[in-house]
């Protein structure tokens, strides 16, 4: 059974930074493109950013602008999401998820709160 955990959110004064992590168990993880998702309250459920099986590639939703970093290490089974400059419409709840080669996302943790005031 997949189990994806995240940790690292938190309060933080709009132009700070936080780090993510999503720790995964039950798959092989290397196999995974990885992803974060967020979901504000009042709004759905939106892609924040993904990384490839061998983290070659790496994507980002438009709103990012440069701002969040991911990356992963296979040896650890882990995900990152580093942010910077973050901004109180940050605001939400980050989601870990897996997409088995070949498949849209799977697997989701329960995510963690991150919330940013001005």
């Amino acid at each position: 059974q997949v189990q994806l955990v995240e940790s690292g959110g938190g309060l933080v004064q709009a132009g700070g930074s936080l780090r993510l992590s999503c720790a995964a168990s039950g798959l092989t993880f290397s196999s995974y493109t990885m992803g974060w998702f967020r979901q504000a309250p009042g709004k759905e459920r939106e892609f924040v950013a993904a990384i490839g099986r061998s983290s070659s590639n790496t994507y980002y939703a438009n709103f990012v602008e440069g701002r969040f970093t991911i990356s992963r290490d296979n040896a650890k089974n882990t995900v990152y999401l580093q942010m910077s400059s973050l901004k109180p419409e940050d605001t939400a709840v980050y989601y870990c998820a897996a997409a088995p080669p070949e498949n849209w996302y799977d697997s989701w943790g329960q995510g963690t709160q991150v919330t940013v005031s001005s």
